[in-house]
């Protein structure tokens, strides 16, 4: 061998060192993200449901603090799932192993953590292809779960309406139609008849499989569910045409889980409606009706909140209930100014706003929680978004400025009239009130002379009542 030749093969051995190197150091512990049970309440009714799990994060771009605000994220949903977190580990690559996830070196240091610590559940945040769920599963030897499915669980378990659980279920079974495994690995185990020991009546036949039987049963109830959902929002449009017909302003309050929305919503309108610090504790859309302080109505709605990478699954399933959001007349965007990532939370709810065709739509971004947020944030936060408001839900700060920000932003309606209402007619007066806005009003002897702007439908009920202007 040359010595230019031997030289090469030095170098590039060097060079595979230095990356094993860096290899084995990228799995590094993140501090503080165990799971501190408070009391010995607390520990047994976590015993009683739930699961022992272990979290692992691959960071590929971005810095090590949105990294670790993502693993932080998981750590809570992985909470409000109902589990224990016992440790959380990330790795630096430039790219998830296709194979693992996370490598197969890193796979064998992830075993000894779980033999160490006795969990029950690894948990991914990222979704994982079929092929890497399996491979990671059979080699770590206990359930793995990705990030979407830890999402989809928590849906499952917050859903309370008909619709809900309809859509919930959709999500889960597109989710699970990929990731069906055969029995022991063997995919071809034939279902056959009842002399066969397999299904019986419903199966094909002694040709088809049980991951062909279980594969043809998610794929009819998942046609029953898109039927059953189909009817719904036929329900769902009927209500909402009837708000159209009746010109009534539409606000939806959107914004990350967690962020404060319910909180806001029963503070601008008293609605009463659950809230409790966990993410999605709202799935099930909430409206009510309020108005402005001169008497223009309009509805509030509360919808369910976004996260960083919302699985598509979801997006669609509940794609019927989050077009409200885009059929809206503003959109009041929640976020938490004590979040230690405000901007990408901002970001990832404009990115389902993209998904479902919602950027069109006004958009007024009220910064919750001032109470506890960093004064330079929230600073910082309003010099990058100069259409926002500051408040505290809990304190009650800023509550009247977000409700006139939404009164200044309704759709003001398009017709100036100028009528003289017979003092009979208060009736009209009251739809005037209602459906419009009044620029100047008096009461006179022949009637109640009325500036305002109405909408198309109130304009033509008003023309008998028309000032006309004299020479």
């Amino acid at each position: 061998m040359s010595d230019e030749s031997y030289e090469n093969e030095f170098t590039a051995e060097e060079n595979t060192k230095d990356l094993e190197l860096e290899e084995r150091n990228s799995l590094r512990r993140v501090a503080g993200l165990r799971t501190e049970l408070q009391d010995i309440t607390e520990v047994e009714y976590r015993q009683l449901r739930l699961e022992r799990v272990v979290l692992v994060g691959v960071w590929t771009d971005g810095n090590s603090d949105d990294a670790e605000n993502s693993l932080a994220e998981l750590k809570l949903l992985a909470e409000t799932a109902g589990s224990e977190v016992l440790d959380a580990l990330i790795q630096r690559r430039q790219k998830p192993d296709p194979a693992t996830y996370i490598g197969t070196g890193k796979v064998e240091e992830i075993k000894l953590v779980i033999e160490h610590t006795g969990a029950d559940t690894l948990i991914c945040d990222g979704e994982l292809a079929p092929s890497q769920l399996r491979n990671l599963e059979d080699r770590v030897g206990i359930k793995v779960v990705d990030r979407t499915a830890l999402i989809l669980d928590i849906f499952a378990q917050h859903a309370k309406s008909k619709e809900g659980k309809a859509q919930i279920e959709l999500a889960q079974l597109s989710y699970q139609m990929q990731r069906l495994r055969g029995w022991g690995g063997n995919l071809s185990r034939q279902a056959g008849g009842r002399a066969a020991g397999g299904e019986g009546i419903g199966g094909r036949g002694p040709g088809e499989t049980k991951l062909e039987t279980d594969r043809r049963k998610i794929h009819n109830k998942v046609v029953k569910l898109r039927r059953e959902l189909k009817e719904m929002r036929t329900t769902r449009d009927t209500k909402k045409s009837q708000r159209v017909v009746r010109e009534i302003p539409a606000v939806t309050i959107a914004g990350y889980t967690n962020a404060g929305k319910s909180s806001l919503l029963n503070a601008l309108t008293n609605a009463g409606v659950l809230v409790e610090d966990a993410l999605f504790a709202t799935l099930d859309p909430t409206t009510r009706r309020t108005e402005t302080s001169d008497g223009r109505v309009y509805t509030l709605s509360d919808t369910v909140g976004f996260v960083r990478h919302l699985p598509h699954q979801l997006v669609e399933s509940f794609r019927s209930t989050l077009e409200e959001v885009g059929d809206s007349d503003l959109i009041v965007h929640v976020v938490e100014g004590a979040n230690p990532d405000p901007e990408g939370q901002i970001a990832a709810v404009r990115e389902v706003f993209a998904e479902i065709d919602a950027l069109h739509v006004p958009e007024i971004i009220v910064i919750n929680k001032a109470d506890t947020a960093d004064p330079l944030v929230i600073k910082r936060l309003l010099g990058n978004e100069p259409h926002a408001v500051v408040c505290s839900t809990k304190t009650g700060e800023g509550i009247a400025d977000v409700l006139a920000a939404i009164e200044k932003d309704l759709p003001q309606p398009r017709i100036r009239v100028e009528v003289m209402l017979p003092y009979e007619r208060g009736d009209l007066l009251n739809q005037i009130h209602v459906r419009g806005e009044i620029e100047s009003i008096e009461h006179t002897a022949d009637g109640t002379h009325v500036r305002a702007r109405v909408n198309e439908g109130l304009a033509d009920a008003l023309g008998i009542y028309t000032v006309i202007p004299t020479a």
